[in-house]
C-alpha cells in the first residue's frame, strides 16, 4: 500500500508510482521493491539521477561510495555527475585485494559485505547509496566499513525507506544522516 505524505516532495509519488512491487520475493512474506522499471525508462532515470545530483552538486565530496548490487547503479552515475570517483562495497569474496569486512542482519537473513581496505583515504567526505533501506543493516554495514578506514559518511542516501522495518530509524540512530525519495508503507 502506498501512503504518501502530505509534505513529501512532488517527486516522490511520481519515483514510488513506477516502482514494481513482487509478492513474496526471494521468499514468502517479502514484498521486494523492484527499482528496475525506474532504470528502464530513460525519463523516469533522468529524473530519479537528478534528483540525487541537485540534493548533492554543491556539497563537499570527495567520494560516491555504492552497496552491492543496486547501489552500483545510482552511485555510479551519481558520482560521474557530480564529477567524483566511486568505491564499490561488495558482497563478501568478490573484491579482489585487501578488503575488511562486516557482518550484518537483513529482513531475511544475514551477511557480509566487504570494502578494499584502501578505498578511501583517512577524511575523505563520502556520499553512501544503495537502492533501500530495510531494516538497516547494509547501510550501517557499509558505514562502518568506510568509518573503519577513516572517511566521513556525510550522509547516506536511497530511494527506497521501508519505515515499518525500523531500518532508517537505526541508520539515524548510529549518527549516520539519512536521506530516501520515496517510502512504502507495509513491507
Amino acid at each position: 500500500m502506498i501512503n504518501p505524505s502530505l509534505d513529501e516532495p512532488p517527486y516522490a509519488e511520481y519515483i514510488r508510482a513506477r516502482i514494481r512491487t513482487v509478492p513474496h520475493w526471494p521468499q514468502a512474506g517479502v514484498m521486494f521493491r523492484d527499482i528496475t522499471p525506474l532504470l528502464q525508462d530513460k525519463k523516469t532515470f533522468r529524473v530519479l539521477v537528478d534528483i540525487f545530483v541537485h540534493r548533492y552538486m554543491d556539497q563537499k565530496l570527495d567520494v560516491v561510495a555504492g552497496v552491492d548490487a543496486r547501489g552500483f547503479i545510482l552511485g555510479a552515475v551519481v558520482a560521474y555527475e557530480l564529477n567524483l570517483g566511486f568505491v564499490p562495497i561488495r558482497k563478501k569474496g568478490k573484491l579482489p585485494f585487501d578488503t575488511i569486512s562486516e557482518e550484518y542482519e537483513l529482513e531475511y537473513g544475514s551477511a557480509t559485505v566487504e570494502l578494499h581496505a584502501d578505498a578511501c583515504k583517512s577524511g575523505d567526505r563520502v556520499l553512501l547509496i544503495d537502492d533501500l533501506v530495510a531494516t538497516g543493516g547494509t547501510m550501517i554495514a557499509a558505514a562502518n566499513l568506510l568509518r573503519r578506514i577513516g572517511a566521513e559518511v556525510v550522509e547516506a542516501a536511497a530511494i527506497v525507506d521501508l519505515p515499518e522495518l525500523g531500518g532508517s530509524k537505526l541508520v539515524k540512530q548510529e549518527g549516520i544522516p539519512l536521506f530516501t525519495v520515496c517510502d512504502f508503507a507495509g513491507h
